[in-house]
């Protein structure tokens, strides 16, 4: 299959209006792709690259090299240049990446040129997200999507199942069922806006602690341990601490959901990045253990011996959990049994508070009758946390990327310093609505004060109010601090830039 296909097709499903077309659309491109070419199509359309990073930036991206009269680049050709990118390392990689990338651009089209572009910048927003290409594999081979659906869950990999269901046909979904050692995609909670909300949807349930850590999957059969993250990634030899207590763990074989953390000599726990830097530390992992030890905490278990428990409610998986790992390995909770019993929710509210007070995140609801939709955002979980917001300054923007071509998308966002100037924080195009885009990209083209390829820098009086999960250390900005999950709420018409929040205030918010 030609590149060519796949940009042609994500240009269209950009601009399908409804579900259904762009279902059409996608069945109509899996129908045409030879089944070995079906994970990168998938993954492409997705929005991903299957190599993840490949050390190219958007300086290597203002400058394009002429585009091929004509479409003669496969998927195949293009996903091998990706991974050859991926792996050049050392003294002069900047220069070897942006010359294999130049080279791999040349054979590309305009169209195809484009379609790179936005996917090597992580803007490919066309709308054809894992949900739709389940749907689309389904209508491809008259298959039942729910059962597509759960082979993808329990199959750990969309990519595999579609090139399985492409290559056999509706039979070959039998084979993707839960089995210890093969991870499923971890079950994702929505949001309410606070405990009232989330007892009133649920009905009984139960209020666990949400602990910001690494989400890990454990699997144990006999003595071997493998351990995984949220990405399905396999990191049992960096978790030396999570293996040991799922070998203690009192079953033959048990697939447990938990998270890892850190703790300060108060019982507090330390900040996320901490965590993640030691877990994505490949050396000296013993030494890194006893500087920075980590504890396992479990909320859920998937199999017990034998025993597929994915469908079993809630409270009956809670039950098996409590059989296997003793009380200071699993995560705390409150039964709520009856949401609409006074003295019960003011219990659950009473312990939201303490974990936070506690230094942790935030809760989860539960619901006690509710399976464990692996690989989805479950309606039958709710997080419960605290958002912060602060008004910042807009340094400048991007140009956007596909839907977002021609508009200024990615804002440059700063705190203010004592001496009244402005540090960089960081970026987001979240939360914007194609009205604030097309304000914005106005407003800023009017207040830059320079233009490139990339976008503008503009003089520093528009505020804009930012919501954001957390404050974490980075060298990549000036003041050695960034937002987590930074989105738009508003722009602060009635602020000017003196009072934004300072950096001062930003440093404050660290853990």
């Amino acid at each position: 299959m030609l590149l060519e296909d796949i940009a042609l097709t994500s240009a269209r499903i950009a601009q399908a209006a409804g579900r259904n077309e762009k279902v059409t659309l996608l069945a109509e491109l899996f129908r045409r792709a030879e089944p070995s070419e079906v994970p990168v199509v998938v993954t492409y359309l997705a929005g991903r690259l299957p190599q993840r990073r490949t050390g190219v930036g958007w300086r290597s991206l203002r400058e394009l090299p002429p585009p091929a009269a004509g479409p003669a680049l496969t998927i195949a050709e293009t996903d091998a240049a990706f991974s050859r990118i991926a792996q050049v390392s050392g003294k002069g990689a900047l220069a070897e990446r942006k010359r294999q990338l130049d080279a791999l651009l040349s054979a590309a089209t305009g169209d195809e040129q484009h379609f790179l572009v936005r996917l090597i910048g992580g803007e490919l927003r066309q709308g054809a997200l894992d949900a739709f290409a389940v749907e689309g594999l389904a209508a491809a081979v008259a298959a039942d999507a729910g059962e597509v659906r759960r082979a993808v869950m329990l199959g750990g990999s969309l990519g595999a199942v579609a090139q399985a269901l492409l290559a056999e046909g509706p039979d070959a979904l039998a084979r993707f069922r839960l089995e210890v050692g093969r991870p499923v995609l971890p079950m994702l909670a929505h949001t309410a806006k606070d405990i009232g909300e989330a007892l009133d949807k649920l009905g009984p349930c139960a209020v666990e602690e949400k602990l910001d850590g690494i989400r890990v999957q454990v699997h144990k059969d006999g003595d071997a341990v493998r351990v995984y993250t949220r990405t399905l990634d396999e990191i049992t030899d960096r978790l030396p601490e999570a293996a040991e207590v799922a070998r203690r763990a009192d079953a033959a074989q048990v697939v447990l959901d938990g998270e890892v953390i850190a703790l300060k000599e108060d019982g507090w726990p330390r900040p996320f990045q901490e965590v993640s830097g030691r877990v994505a530390s490949r050396l000296d992992v013993a030494g890194a253990s006893s500087e920075l030890p980590l504890h396992p905490v479990f909320f859920d278990v998937l199999y017990l011996d034998g025993e597929d428990l994915l469908d079993r409610p809630s409270i009956e998986r809670h039950a098996a959990l409590a059989r296997v790992l003793p009380e200071e390995l699993r995560v705390r909770r409150v039964p709520v049994t009856d949401p609409g019993d006074a003295q019960a929710r003011t219990a659950a509210q009473e312990f939201a508070d303490e974990v936070l007070a506690r230094g942790h995140e935030g809760v989860v609801v539960k619901a006690l009758d509710s399976g464990y939709s692996a690989g989805r955002r479950g309606a039958s979980w709710l997080k419960v946390k605290p958002v912060h917001t602060l008004d910042l300054v807009v340094l400048g923007a991007e140009w956007g990327h596909g839907r977002r071509a021609g508009k200024l998308s990615n804002l440059h966002l700063g705190a203010r310093r004592a001496d009244g100037t402005f540090a960089m924080l960081g970026k987001t195009f979240k939360g914007l609505t194609d009205a604030l885009l097309a304000w914005q990209t106005e407003r800023l083209r009017g207040l830059a004060v320079e233009e490139e390829s990339w976008g503008v820098l503009v003089a520093p009086e528009l505020v804009v109010e930012v919501a954001f999960d957390g404050v974490q250390r980075s060298t990549r900005y000036p003041e050695g601090v960034t937002l987590r999950f930074a989105r738009v709420v508003r722009y602060r018409d009635d602020k000017r830039p003196e009072e934004a929040d300072t950096v001062e205030a930003v440093v404050g918010l660290l853990p």
